[in-house]
């Protein structure tokens, strides 16, 4: 009786994510026909550190599209942020990815 060679297998490399670390969730303000454009710009850089352009560039999403991510991360990290863009009264919501 002859026996077949075993085949080879190699690992190359085993990829483990902490499913904490994943930001899972988005902070996402919406468009209303109240806010002016200035107003939201100094919003997303003061609350969510975002640059000028980024701000500008995200608030003519929210303006085009009705909505836009503007930030990435942990529930309480975002938390804080959307209570002060609501403050300001803008409407934002998280939402899962």
């Amino acid at each position: 009786m002859t026996t077949l060679p075993s085949p080879e297998i190699e690992v190359i490399e085993e990829i483990v994510e902490d499913l904490a670390n994943i930001k899972l969730w988005e902070l996402v303000v919406f468009n209303d026909e109240v806010n002016t454009f200035d107003h939201v710009i100094s919003t997303l850089i003061d609350v969510c550190q975002h640059s000028p352009e980024q701000a500008e560039q995200c608030t003519l999403i929210i303006h085009y599209k009705g909505k836009c991510g503007v930030k990435s991360g942990d529930f309480e990290e975002l938390a804080a942020m959307r209570n002060e863009i609501c403050r300001r009264e803008i409407s934002a919501e998280i939402m899962l990815k």
